[in-house]
């Protein structure tokens, strides 16, 4: 395949949806729903806190799993904190190289400590496939 760079950046979804950590894990799920999405951004309580995510099969592990009620659960219970995070300026090869390595779904992106985005591994793999092919 054809060498070329394509940053995180121009794959990632610039507004991922948030929700707080004290939240219901039943608000989380009819967050996803309402949006047709499958993970949260875990906001930060403060500048120095780190970011958390929960996506839809922690709550099936975490909640589902294991006949815990969706309504006395909170997000901060069952979330991944700190979320795994790529820098909005890695080529996506190597992002895509990263979070296959470490079993990862979905990640945060980062400019510095700040949120500019989310991208999952499918986003990453098909733009990746895609620009190989135009690069042809």
């Amino acid at each position: 395949m054809s060498s070329f760079f394509l940053p995180v950046r121009q794959v990632m979804n610039p507004a991922p949806v948030c929700i707080a950590g004290l939240a219901s894990v039943q608000e989380a799920l009819e967050t996803m729903k309402a949006n047709d999405i499958s993970s949260l951004i875990v906001e930060r309580r403060d500048p120095q806190d780190e970011f958390g995510i929960v996506l839809l099969t922690d709550v099936a592990r975490e909640v589902i799993g294991q006949s815990r009620s969706i309504t006395r659960t909170s997000v901060y219970e069952i979330m991944v904190k700190p979320a795994p995070a790529v820098d909005a300026d890695m080529n996506i090869k190597y992002a895509i190289r990263h979070m296959s390595r470490l079993g990862l779904s979905h990640c945060l992106v980062l400019e510095g400590r700040e949120l500019v985005g989310l991208v999952s591994l499918r986003q990453l793999a098909l733009r990746y496939f895609e620009e190989a092919a135009r690069q042809r």
